[in-house]
């Protein structure tokens, strides 16, 4: 991974729903963004050839490549770093950025434990993804973040509104970056 100045504040996750727009997606993003690949519902052939695809066009746009995926994958495919629950991220590398989800104190506790780089902390507000999910909320996420000791990254029904009404310096998106 290429030194940073800084981390990036915004962040497109990969899913089914906004596949067919992500590469215009991923040119849209202010360059130096961050984009997590997940794509689980592919076949593997299918799956790395896509990621490969759009890793060009990220780099391109000097955009952080995170894989959902172990760390040998991700050095296999020079994805920046790996994405998942902590504990599918252990044991912690050096050499890839870490970006662990969490959902509750006892997965930042992980993550702070971990050592890891970044937590995805969700769901911020309520979201296609998980509808059935209760949302933090502003109140509860700020309380959760505060227990964090790496940057957090607000993900859960985010879209340019719904981060003003957070007013957060890091979030992430699968249909608010999509549309």
């Amino acid at each position: 991974m290429p030194a940073r100045q800084t981390f990036p504040r915004l962040w497109l996750l990969s899913d089914a729903r906004n596949d067919a727009g992500l590469e215009a997606a991923l040119r849209r993003l202010s360059r130096g963004s961050g984009f997590i690949y997940r794509h689980y519902h592919l076949r593997p052939e299918q799956r790395i050839a896509r990621w490969f695809d759009l890793r060009r066009i990220a780099r391109a746009r000097d955009h952080v490549a995170i894989l959902a995926d172990s760390s040998l994958t991700a050095r296999e495919w020079g994805a920046d770093g790996i994405y998942g629950a902590p504990r599918a991220l252990y044991p912690p590398t050096n050499d890839l950025l870490t970006l662990a989800t969490a959902h509750n104190l006892a997965d930042i506790g992980l993550a702070n434990r971990l050592r890891a780089d970044a937590v995805l902390l969700s769901p911020a507000f309520p979201t296609r993804s998980h509808p059935n999910a209760p949302a933090l909320g502003p109140l509860r996420f700020r309380l959760l973040a505060a227990h964090a000791q790496m940057p957090v990254i607000a993900l859960g029904g985010m879209n340019p509104q719904t981060a003003r009404r957070l007013a957060w310096p890091r979030w992430a998106a699968i249909d608010g970056l999509s549309g």
